[in-house]
């Protein structure tokens, strides 16, 4: 028996978008087929818990904590303010008892009780960024855009796009308090967007939202110690267009690693070192959609899956490596807005 897929998309709720979409999905078809519509405000991040028990969204609230039904339908625990503007990025402790948010537009690290049924409870601490950016006009403040637990969960990185700066802070388990342990500084004017840890937790990378590029940092654990090892270009040569390097995945086996270029409406496919984790550019190609805003690496095949903010769409393809191509392998999937993606697995 092959197995069953739930896939939720996050949309912006402009024009007839309702907010949270449920798919049945099917990897080896690569078909999805509505199941349920959640009406809820701009959930433009969705994140699924590490038990797999619970989902977490933003909204214009500020969050929203739902539990995972048998056959992957949402039943809504509750909403929760973190004391600031609707949040751009969220992560959760593996044991979920802890949910961390990122806020562009004010600048603002959150940390919030999770409790036991999965709800929503009270900050626990929370950081609004001071400082000026380096770039005038979008940048000339602080913008947290992503928030996440280096591997050991004893630090929280706070990726600030506006200052180019990665903030990290001493986490406190016990306690949910953070303390700003150490600062690193990326190019001026580069834009740090995501941040992602290699499988085996030793390597980290960033992409570059403005300068259009991935940098790979090696990751010491017991500082929390980065060195800067490699930078690479998420665009192909001579292209001069506007673009934003946003988003990166690694493939199921670590392997390989994704980047969305929005603007160049393109994936960029890295190969990595089996050994150095260096990367090495396999291809950039068009994702057949605008704006690719998030990417899903499909479980138990070389495809993957984006979703194109502007032109309303998913679009899915199968990868080869060797041939350093992509091939689409279904229609496009008709959705308003749709930012982030992701699947369950539903118990069989």
């Amino acid at each position: 028996m092959s197995d069953k897929y739930v896939a939720y998309v996050g949309s912006y709720t402009r024009g007839d978008s309702k907010g949270l979409s449920i798919f049945d999905f099917d990897p080896q078809t690569m078909k999805f087929t509505l199941k349920d519509v959640f009406e809820i405000n701009n959930p433009s991040v969705v994140h699924i818990s590490h038990d797999e028990k619970f989902l977490y969204c933003n909204c214009d609230e500020g969050v929203a904590a739902f539990r995972i039904l048998k056959d992957g339908s949402l039943l809504l625990i509750n909403k929760a303010n973190v004391n600031g503007l609707r949040p751009c990025y969220m992560a959760t402790d593996k044991a979920n008892r802890y949910l961390v948010t990122a806020g562009y537009h004010d600048g603002k690290l959150t940390v919030l009780r999770l409790e036991e049924d999965g709800s929503i409870g009270g900050v626990t601490d929370e950081v609004f960024m001071k400082g000026l950016g380096s770039v005038a006009g979008r940048n000339y403040r602080c913008h947290v855009n992503c928030a996440l637990f280096t591997p050991d969960e004893d630090y929280l990185l706070a990726v600030d796009l506006g200052m180019d700066q990665v903030k990290i802070y001493e986490f406190d388990k016990d306690t949910g308090k953070i303390k700003l342990h150490d600062i690193l500084r990326c190019e001026l004017e580069s834009g740090p967007k995501h941040m992602i840890f290699s499988e085996d937790g030793k390597y980290a990378y960033l992409t570059h939202e403005d300068k259009n590029y991935v940098t790979q940092y090696a990751y010491e654990s017991h500082h929390a110690v980065f060195t800067k090892l490699q930078t690479i270009s998420t665009l192909p040569p001579k292209y001069e267009g506007i673009n934003n390097a946003i988003t990166l995945k690694l493939s199921a086996d670590g392997s390989h690693l994704f980047v969305t270029n929005s603007g160049h409406n393109s994936v960029a496919i890295f190969k990595l070192d089996p050994e150095t984790k260096a990367m090495t550019q396999v291809c950039v190609l068009p994702t057949s959609g605008d704006y690719p805003r998030d990417l899903l690496v499909v479980p138990g095949r070389d495809s993957f899956v984006c979703a194109n903010q502007e032109s309303n769409s998913l679009t899915c393809f199968d990868v080869n490596y060797e041939g350093k191509y992509i091939a689409m392998t279904a229609a496009p999937v008709s959705i308003i807005c749709p930012t982030s993606i992701r699947i369950h697995k539903i118990a069989q």
